[in-house]
This record gives C-alpha cells, sequence and structure tokens, in this order.
C-alpha cells in the first residue's frame, strides 16, 4: 500500500524495533526503504540478513539528502517518511487510508500523532511514557493503552511521520539541502507545497505512533533553519504557522494569501539583519560526502 522510508544513523535497536513493529501492526503489506548514515553499528549487516532493501553512505549526509533519495527509490503512490526512533502502533495504516479516501483533493500531506514520554504543549502529541530505550520498551503496557486518550484529526499541523503522494513530493522538489542536515526543512517543504495549491496539512488522531524521541537530532550539529527560511520566503516560520496554516485550523478564508507568500516588514528586517551581517547559513554542506549513495549495497526483499 505504501513505500516507508527510513533515514537510519547508527541506531540499530532502534531500527530493529521500528520495522518490527510495521510488519506486526500494518494492516496492508508496505514497502520498506532504508538508508543508513555510517553503519558502524552493524546495521547494514542486519539490514541485509533480513532482507530489506536499503542505501548506504560511510559519513551522515542528513535527513534531507537521505530522504529524498529514498523517495526516489519508493514505487508506491503513496510514501511515508518514518524515523527510525519511532513505533507503530495497531491500526495505523487504515487511519491513513481512510483519510485518503476522503480528502477533498489529491493535494495533501498527512502526519500522525505522536505518543512521547515528555509532557507537550502541542495538540498532536500525547503524553505517555513506555520506555526511553528499546530495551525499556514495554510493548504490552503500549498496546493495552495507546488509544485511551482521544484524540481528533487536527488541521493546519503537519510532524513525521508524514505521508504524502510521491508525485507531489517530486513536484515540490522534496526537501531542500540548503536545509541539511534538515532542521526547519520540513517548514519549507510545508511553504512549497503552499505556493502549489495544497492545502490539506493534516495530524490524524487514529494514526499513532510511540516516538522514543530525539535519537538523532541530539547527536547531530544544528543548522540554523530559521534563518535559512526567511532569508528564503520573506517571512519568518512563526509568520506563516500564525498567518498561513492556522487559517487552516479555524476554517477561515485563506484564498486571499495568494499562492506565494508576500514578504513582511518582520521578515524584510531580519533579511537586512542577517545581509549586512553576512550570517546567512546554508547548512553543513562541506561536511557531506559528495557521492553519498552506494547503490551496490541495495539488497531486494
Amino acid at each position: 500500500m505504501f513505500s516507508i522510508v527510513i533515514p537510519t544513523w547508527n541506531s540499530l535497536g532502534h531500527l530493529a524495533l521500528c520495522i518490527a513493529s510495521i510488519e506486526k501492526h500494518s494492516r496492508y503489506d508496505h514497502e520498506i526503504l532504508v538508508h543508513v548514515n555510517e553503519g558502524s553499528d552493524g546495521t547494514v549487516a542486519w539490514l541485509k540478513a533480513q532482507g530489506i532493501r536499503y542505501s548506504h553512505s560511510p559519513r551522515n549526509i542528513g535527513v534531507c539528502i537521505a530522504v529524498n533519495h529514498l523517495f526516489g527509490q519508493a514505487s508506491k503512490e503513496w510514501v511515508l517518511y518514518l524515523n527510525d526512533d519511532m513505533v507503530v502502533c495497531p491500526h495505523w495504516d487504515e487511519a491513513f487510508v481512510r483519510a485518503i479516501e476522503t480528502a477533498p483533493s489529491p493535494l495533501a500531506f498527512y502526519s500522525g500523532t505522536m505518543i512521547e514520554s515528555r509532557a507537550s504543549i502541542l495538540p498532536h502529541v500525547i503524553a505517555g511514557h513506555y520506555g526511553a530505550t528499546p530495551a525499556e520498551f514495554s510493548e504490552e503496557k503500549l498496546l493495552a493503552e495507546y488509544m485511551q486518550v482521544p484524540a481528533r484529526d487536527i488541521s493546519g499541523f503537519a510532524s513525521q511521520p508524514t505521508l504524502i503522494r510521491r508525485e507531489l513530493w517530486h513536484q515540490a522538489g522534496g526537501y531542500s539541502i540548503e536545509y541539511g542536515p534538515g532542521m526547519s526543512g520540513d517548514d519549507d517543504l510545508l511553504m512549497k507545497l503552499w505556493t502549489m495549491g495544497c492545502r490539506t496539512f493534516k495530524i490524524i488522531g487514529a494514526s499513532r505512533f510511540y516516538h522514543f524521541s530525539s535519537r538523532s537530532t541530539n547527536r547531530v550539529r544544528k543548522n540554523k533553519g530559521g534563518r535559512t527560511f526567511v532569508m528564503k520566503w520573506g517571512i519568518t516560520q512563526q509568520e506563516f504557522h500564525e498567518n498561513y496554516l492556522n487559517l487552516l485550523q479555524a476554517d477561515s478564508t485563506f484564498g486571499a494569501l495568494g499562492d506565494f507568500p508576500r514578504p513582511t516588514l518582520k521578515g524584510r528586517l531580519k533579511r537586512i539583519g542577517y545581509g549586512l551581517s553576512g550570517n546567512y547559513p546554508l547548512g553543513d554542506l562541506q561536511a557531506w560526502d559528495p557521492m553519498p549513495l552506494a547503490d551496490k549495497d541495495v539488497a531486494s526483499r
């Protein structure tokens, strides 16, 4: 039904648990594709033994390039980008299928509802502690409780895991690599989709995932994505959320905004400040291998 793309970075314990949950709790038979960054923990050998398709880069190339590459290998119409530190809960894919079947337009971007051990003010995150590591993971407790807290579908939000049509991803150009290794790349993708006419950005309440939280982002040197966003679009990420996506939440009229953002006073001032200071970050491009993808390591399943 879906192609599931998973970037991973020396997190074999999390990845094995993630894939096991897909195979155990999915209603449909999905295609799984993995990109291995470094793989010094035995991930490549494990994937070979499991017969799971993968690509491999000897160094960490970041989320943007890895996910773009995996989307290029995907064969299904709809593709789910899933982090390796997530566990899918039963009926996750059925909930997504219902959303697709009732969508007013194929221009749509869906996300799942996350369950995390830490409390959050975000409306699409449910608090629930079921282990901080794969070794501590309490699957039985999660399966007994994952639907206890009600959650409705929420418009105007996006998060991981994300589900999008493969064609729409490629038309938008996927993740822009100037956000490498990945911070703020999601908002940039949403803005590109907005300019294409997409107005369905929705969290699906019944599609649930347990998230171990920030397994990779706590280890990587973060790019200054907020600065890149305002230099590119002329508005801040906060303004994009408040003046564009929030209107979808309120079910208000948003047609007057147009398909392309108009630079704001705040955005102009920030552009001037960053320009005068010469502080215009483009991501850690120099840290990436110029030929990172070892296609010869792709196995078939």
